[in-house]
Parts: structure tokens; sequence; C-alpha cells
């Protein structure tokens, strides 16, 4: 192989390479600064470009889509002198390729400070509760300071977040103590609560039930009551049908007197006065002679006097509740009655043949 053909090689190579370096293919949402002879030209945008070798140079293709930067905790300093860590997070997009590559040195660097810069200005205002609470403020004014200040980059802040604050952990451990000290608090209201509510139920229920047992004690007492009425009606109206004489009341007296002693808390009983007078009356009844009745005339003398007396005062009864049928309802008088054999004075004088008929010898 000559010279001549050695020559022609290269010649054709360089050819090729030289229209290759001519040639530029831009990707979508990328864009390319063109520099000719070191002096900017013009700017790339995506596709197919066409540039003059060795005469103009393409710069580092620049990414046109919203980009995220997340940066580091920053300690920033609030209004009551405590210090924080915040940890933001930035969006933000290219909209001016040759103002982003020859207005700023590195826009991704500068971001940052500002944004360091621009986020200790805002929270230096506040203190640490409003900045744990007011996030939304804080983001939009980061928003409005990155994006007026970034305008003449060629790049437009979208979003600006806050990703934690910390602050110290002696703060930390206040808050929580805090915090747990709302909630015990809280509880203990809701139980104050629910047992005032529970004690005025049952004040409720027992006031219900206190009424309803009144009213039935009340009931109870007025029946009972009624009863004992009627009862002492019957009884007073059957004394008074049979007119009993004062020597049954004297018996009756006795019979009632041994059932004082026979509670089981009674360790003595006292004898009343007229125990001695119904005694008198009772054996006055048993001993003493009554005038025969005819009806008992005929009795044999065999007899003994306890029965003799007992048959002539069922007999005088029977006369007396005939007596009081003919004649009408005899009126009693209310109070004590007298045992001894004294006839009563209220009574009214039995009519001159019943006197006759009590006072006939046999």
């Amino acid at each position: 192989m000559n010279a001549a053909m050695i020559a022609g090689i290269v010649i054709v190579l360089f050819a090729v390479f030289t229209v290759l370096r001519g040639v530029r293919i831009v990707p979508q949402a990328r864009a390319g600064n063109v520099e000719r002879l070191g002096r900017y030209y013009r700017t790339l945008g995506p596709g197919l470009n066409f540039v003059i070798p060795y005469v103009d140079r393409v710069r580092p293709l620049i990414d046109l889509r919203e980009q995220v930067v997340s940066f580091k905790p920053q300690p920033v300093i609030t209004e009551d002198n405590l210090v924080v860590d915040i940890d933001t997070v930035l969006y933000f997009q290219v909209t001016d390729p040759r103002a982003a590559a020859y207005e700023i040195a590195n826009f991704i660097q500068g971001v940052e400070q500002l944004t360091v810069t621009t986020l200790r200005n805002v929270v230096g205002g506040m203190d640490l509760e409003s900045t744990l609470t007011s996030r939304d403020t804080i983001n939009s004014q980061l928003r409005g300071v990155l994006d007026e200040a970034t305008g003449k980059w060629g790049i437009r802040v979208n979003r600006v977040e806050i990703k934690a604050i910390d602050p110290p952990k002696t703060i930390k451990e206040a808050m929580e103590k805090q915090m747990r000290a709302e909630r015990d608090k809280r509880a203990a209201i809701l139980t104050a609560e629910g047992l005032r509510q529970s004690q005025i139920l049952t004040a409720e229920g027992e006031k219900q039930s206190a009424i309803l047992r009144a009213e039935g004690e009340r009931t109870a007492a007025i029946l009972k009551a009624e009863g004992q009425s009627q009862a002492i009606d019957e009884v007073f109206q059957a004394v008074h049908r049979n007119d009993p004489d004062p020597k049954l009341l004297a018996y009756q007296y006795l019979q009632v007197l041994p059932q004082l002693a026979q509670g089981q808390g009674n360790t003595f009983w006292v004898i009343p006065s007229e125990v001695t007078s119904a005694l008198q009356g009772v054996s006055k009844a048993f001993t003493e002679a009554l005038p025969k009745s005819p009806a008992t005339r005929e009795v044999p003398d065999t007899r003994s006097a306890a029965m003799t007396a007992a048959t002539e005062a069922e007999e005088a009864a029977k006369a007396a509740i005939a007596d009081a049928e003919e004649s009408g309802p005899r009126s009693l008088t209310a109070g004590t009655p007298n045992l001894n054999p004294v006839p009563d004075l209220n009574v009214p004088e039995p009519a001159p043949a019943e006197k006759d008929k009590l006072h006939k010898e046999p």
C-alpha cells in the first residue's frame, strides 16, 4: 500500500468524523446551549440538530423536567431561642436553559443556600408552637421568596415542603409530658362526667323507687286501716246486738291476761288494778245463787253449783237477746268498761213484765 492510498483513507475517515460531529440529537425534555467561538449562539431543542464542527461547541444538556431536591436538616433558631432541625424538600423546574447555564454557576447549590437563609428568616419570627403548627404558612412564604429570587436564573419553584421539624431532646420530653398530662386530664374529666351521670341516674332511680314504695305503703296502710275499721265496726255491732253484761266482760278480761306474758321478750308484766274487780265479778258469777229462769226450774239438785250458774247465765243472755230484738238496738257508752258487778246506769230499765220475770221466785 503506497502513501497516496493511506492519505485517501485518512481523509475519508476525517470527513466521516467531521460529519458526525456536526449532527446532534437532543432527547425530549432536554436542551443544549451552543457556543460558537466561545460565545452563546443558540439553544438546541429536542430532535435532530446540526452544528458546525470545530466551530460550535454544545454544552452539557439541561433537564427541563420538574426536579425534586431534598436538602439536609438545617439548624434553625426560633423566636423563643430554641434550636430545631428542619428538613425541606424543593420542587423546581428549569424554564430558561440559557439563564440556568450563564446566570449562575450551579443553580442547585444556589437554590439550597437560598432555601436555608429564607427558612431561617421565616422561622426566626415564630416560636416553637407556631413552627410546629404552621407548616403551610412556612411553605407558602418559602415558595414566594424562592420563586422571586430564582426567576432571573431561569428556574421556577413549584412547591416547598417541610419534611420534618425536630426539636431538641429535652423539648421532646417536655412535650410528651405535656401531651400525657392533657390526655390524663381529658380522661379524668370523662371519668368524672360518667360518675356524675351515673350518680344522677342512680339518685333518680332511688327517688322513683322511694316514691313507688311510699305509695305502696300508703295504699297498704289505707287498706289495713279500712280493714281494721270494718273489723272494729263488726265487733262493735256484734257487741251492741248481744248487749253483754259486766260479768261476761270480766270473764273475757281474765282470759286475755295470760296472753300478756306469752311474748319472748317479756321478763315481767304488770297486773292492772282492775284484775281484783274482775276476779270478784267472776267469782260472784259462779258462786252467787242467781234466780232461776222458767227453763231451769226442773234441773235436778244433783248438779254442781258451777254448772247451775253457767246454765242460768246462758238463759239470762238468751232472754236479754230476745228483749233486745223486741225493743230495738241499744247504745253502748264509749270508755273503759266497769268490771264491778254494778248495773250500768245508762242501760234503760227493763219493762215491768221483764222485772217480774227475772225476780220471780222459783
